[in-house]
């Protein structure tokens, strides 16, 4: 009986499709309520500082006399609190999934008025 099952099982393995995705080659796709990156809408931005003052991770600052807005990608955990208090709604979840990290380098985005740098 239980020589049954095992044959079964390697036959199975033996012939049918892998389990895993060949990831980076085919993408996974992107389900509706997977969250991506956080991206900001720079021409909606008013520099509150509202999403600053509501991440847990410190991952966001905001200057709003230098009009400049920051992500530390490497401390945000994604919880999606700045964009919920967002008043303007400029912030949302991006379809993008991120990459994955060799080493733990900072990963900083800095946009400032209508210039974006990255520092990846």
């Amino acid at each position: 009986m239980a020589i049954n099952v095992i044959g079964k099982t390697v036959m199975r393995s033996l012939f049918g499709k892998p389990a895993t995705a060949m990831y980076p080659i085919i993408k996974n796709e992107f389900y509706p309520r997977t969250r991506g990156r956080i991206e900001l809408n720079v021409a909606d931005c008013i520099f509150c500082g509202m999403c600053d003052k509501r991440c847990p991770a410190d991952a966001i600052s905001v200057s709003r006399p230098d009009k400049r807005w920051e992500i530390d990608r490497t401390r945000c955990i994604v919880c999606n609190f700045c964009v919920e208090v967002c008043p303007k709604n400029c912030l949302n979840t991006g379809k993008q999934y991120a990459e994955p990290m060799t080493d733990y380098t900072q990963r900083l985005v800095t946009i400032t008025g209508e210039t974006v740098q990255e520092n990846a």
